[in-house]
């Protein structure tokens, strides 16, 4: 069993930038590939980026594709997603996700604010 916790996220103004963290506990988490998702208000659960059990493989959402960078630190058993240039559209609950081929687990999520 893995469990996923996200931190990271708060109110910031648009243009500027968070840093969101995904601490997985349980089982390590370096043979999973891991990603990010978030959910606005209204609206269903989209793809944000995600990153393969190496990271040496990264796949971003075309909406945040140059703004948003998605690492990991497999000796921390953590995944990150540095975001920049903010957008008030960026608002949303941001989701960690790890999985393999067997497994697919999520995180609580973190809310994410952007102002105008």
């Amino acid at each position: 069993q893995v469990q996923l916790v996200e931190s990271g996220g708060g109110l910031v103004q648009a243009g500027g930038s968070l840093r969101l963290s995904c601490a997985g506990s349980g089982r390590t988490v370096r043979t999973y590939g891991m990603g990010w998702f978030r959910q606005a208000p209204g609206k269903g659960r989209e793809f944000v980026a995600r990153i393969n059990y190496s990271g040496d493989s990264t796949v971003y959402a075309d909406s945040v594709k140059g703004r948003f960078t998605i690492s990991r630190d497999n000796a921390k058993n953590t995944s990150y997603l540095q975001m920049n240039s903010l957008k008030p559209e960026d608002t949303a609950v941001y989701y960690c996700n790890a999985r393999t081929l067997l497994f697919n687990y999520w995180g609580q999520g973190t809310q994410v604010t952007v102002s105008s």
